[in-house]
């Protein structure tokens, strides 16, 4: 078999496994669908170093998270996947991941720094924000109709600058230095746009301003 179907494969197998994986801790561990939706949110996300490390053109990058944009809009549709739907109808977040991932591929697939770390605030900052805003969030502020936590907001900033360092400093993109403060620029301006963003938008807003940020600071 040709490596590039392989590896194309490969990639199919590791998001459904991550679905099959949190579908599961939902059967056998009773978590909520919130937890074990942004369960599945980290481990697609953090696939995109197996889609710059792997795949060795964006045209067959790109098929995945397309075929899950289908995937995942008739799983909204007939509630196929409990453990990656939340029942609210007006929430189209887990159709616009993969659209964002998709965007991003074919938009920086030369740059693979910056295709990496333009989703890791949507990726670990997002999803942590989510859960353990919810968990121990108490302080709240409301903005266009969106309600969030000022302690939400804060781990959506760390986790988005942990996150986006990593990739910097792991892809080389740029000396120690710079990608710190580079890293924290994005992960504030992610910060901020996902506190304005309601009904799901934030899975197009976050990796847009991420990568738009990063794109400027590192040209």
């Amino acid at each position: 078999m040709n490596p590039n179907w392989i590896t194309l494969l490969t990639a199919f197998i590791y998001v459904v496994a991550a679905i099959g994986a949190a579908e599961g801790l939902r059967k056998w561990r009773g978590y909520p669908a919130e937890f074990t939706r942004k369960f599945i949110h980290i481990a697609v996300g953090m696939w995109v170093y197996g889609t710059v490390l792997l795949f060795e053109s964006r045209a067959l990058a790109i098929i995945p998270p397309l075929t899950f944009v289908l995937i995942n809009a008739f799983s909204y549709r007939q509630g196929t996947f409990k453990a990656m739907e939340t029942g609210d109808k007006e929430n189209l977040g887990t159709i616009y991941f993969p659209i964002s991932f998709a965007a991003l591929i074919w938009l920086l697939w030369d740059r693979p720094h910056l295709l990496v770390a333009g989703l890791m605030p949507m990726t670990w900052g997002d999803a942590l924000a989510a859960v353990l805003g919810r968990r121990f969030g108490r302080r709240t502020y409301t903005v266009l109709g969106s309600t969030r936590s000022l302690e939400g907001s804060g781990v959506m900033f760390l986790a988005g600058w942990a996150a986006t360092l990593a990739a910097l400093l792991l892809l080389g993109a740029a000396d120690p230095l710079t990608a710190v403060w580079v890293a924290a620029a994005t992960a504030l301006g992610a910060t901020a746009v996902e506190a304005v963003s309601p009904w799901g938008i934030d899975n197009l807003t976050v990796p847009a301003v991420s990568a738009l940020i990063l794109v400027l600071l590192l040209p």
